[in-house]
């Protein structure tokens, strides 16, 4: 043994033995590695953002970005692009007090997306023409598909549309569902980048702009209803493939309640369902809530007094938690904040075309309560919205009593491109699949 120790290679081999016999001790007494910290998504800056609103000659778009409010006057019927840095907004509002286009009608510019959702009247009860634009310099190609209360009605008729770079389609929806009388309509982009909007024309009377709906959630709230005198119709998608019971709450200025005979909609699976929500809200202005288990889309069709009635439509959104801007605001001009699961309260300034930014005030929002702002613009300005505590929801309404009977426009508080999620990110050989 001694003989064995004095070598050194017998002296090296009792130090890995011992080496091992320690490591495996160590390796067996370990403590648990602690579990992953699960990550949220990120909020990070934008940094440049592509805004598309469709031509309307002669119209003159608002452009906002912090600070300042500018314009520019459409030259042609082409579609109108604008880019700058994080938080510009664009946008237009016009008036025509006559004829077959009667209406107050307002547009904020989008931005090109994924997916792109869409509620309201069908070609059975309007004249809706789909905008599909391609700002960029490559080809891009998107499926278009109809939801109608009987169900999908598109077929493969708007599957695999090319738009060439820099191209605009306008696609009339009579083409691909002319029998619904009401409609969903998603927009998904296969490859490269396209902004939608709609415009739907009413026959009974009324023109106005499709806002961007929620994409399909198991919560979705509605916010920016209008109080006053006219029909209020609440439109629901299910486009899965099961059945949905959705429950709707009304949160109107004095109380948060289930509306009576109104307390749930089934909606049959990839179909849509219209509801009328009159009576419900009572000619308050308000917010619907709509919970299910499984995702659905939401709008609301909104119909004016009067001898000659206008529309104006609104739709799920999320909540103001990344702020919001309105750039095409005049007269008239009120915003709707719904306050949901406790108090909440936002900061709003106007920006006008000319002059100094008027100072921000607050807005406090009771629980489970509607507020309606009235504010004092005249002229061309913006409306910025800064959220400061709670959960606020939020929608602006223009409107202009003539003789003939209301105009008015709607819109839901869509988020500011000043801030956007950034989900989290995995290393994953699937990013690189086919």
């Amino acid at each position: 043994m001694k003989a064995f120790v004095e070598n050194r290679f017998g002296l090296l081999v009792l130090v890995v033995v011992a080496l091992s016999a320690l490591y495996g001790v160590a390796f067996v007494t370990r403590p648990a590695p602690a579990p992953p910290h699960a990550e949220g998504p990120r909020k990070v800056a934008v940094e440049s953002v592509t805004a598309v609103c469709p031509g309307a000659k002669g119209t003159q778009v608002n452009v906002y970005l912090p600070g300042r409010l500018s314009h520019e006057v459409m030259k042609n019927a082409d579609p109108y692009v604008t880019y700058g840095p994080g938080a510009l907004e664009a946008g237009y509002t016009t008036r025509v007090t006559s004829g077959a286009l009667r209406g107050l009608s307002g547009v904020r510019c989008t931005e090109p997306a994924p997916v792109a959702w869409l509620v309201g009247p069908g070609p059975a009860e309007a004249d809706v023409l789909l905008h599909l634009t391609n700002a960029d310099k490559s080809p891009a190609q998107a499926d278009v598909e109809v939801y109608a209360a009987e169900g999908p009605v598109s077929g493969d008729k708007g599957r695999g549309l090319e738009i060439a770079p820099g191209e605009h389609k306008e696609i009339d929806l009579r083409t691909l569902a002319p029998s619904a009388d009401i409609m969903a309509v998603s927009v998904t982009t296969v490859f490269g980048r396209v902004a939608v909007a709609a415009r739907a024309s009413m026959r009974a009377g009324g023109v106005d702009w499709l806002p961007l709906a929620a994409p399909p959630a198991t919560r979705v709230v509605v916010p920016g209803i209008p109080g006053g005198g006219g029909r209020r119709e609440l439109l629901v998608a299910a486009p899965g493939k099961s059945d949905v019971s959705v429950q709707v709450k009304a949160v109107s200025q004095d109380a948060e309640y289930a509306m009576k005979g109104r307390e749930t909609v089934d909606v049959p699976a990839g179909s849509v369902v219209a509801v009328d929500v009159t009576t419900g809200i009572g000619g308050e202005s308000a917010a619907l809530v709509l919970t299910a288990p499984a995702p659905v889309v939401a709008g609301l069709v909104v119909v004016g007094t009067g001898q000659r009635q206008d529309v104006a439509f609104t739709a799920g959104t999320p909540a103001l938690d990344l702020g919001s801007a309105v750039a095409g605001n005049g007269a008239g001009t009120r915003l709707l904040f719904t306050a949901l699961g406790g108090p909440g309260e936002v900061r709003v300034q106007e920006v006008p075309a000319k002059g100094a930014a008027g100072k921000p005030f607050a807005v406090t929002v009771p629980a489970g309560r509607t507020k309606d702002v009235r504010l004092r613009g005249k002229g061309d300005f913006a409306v910025v919205v800064t959220p400061v505590s709670g959960q606020v929801y939020g929608g602006r309404v223009i409107e202009e009593r003539q003789k003939s009977g209301l105009l008015v426009t709607a819109q839901p508080l869509a988020p500011a491109r000043m801030w956007t999620m950034l989900p989290v990110l995995t290393d994953s050989a699937r990013v690189v699949a086919p």
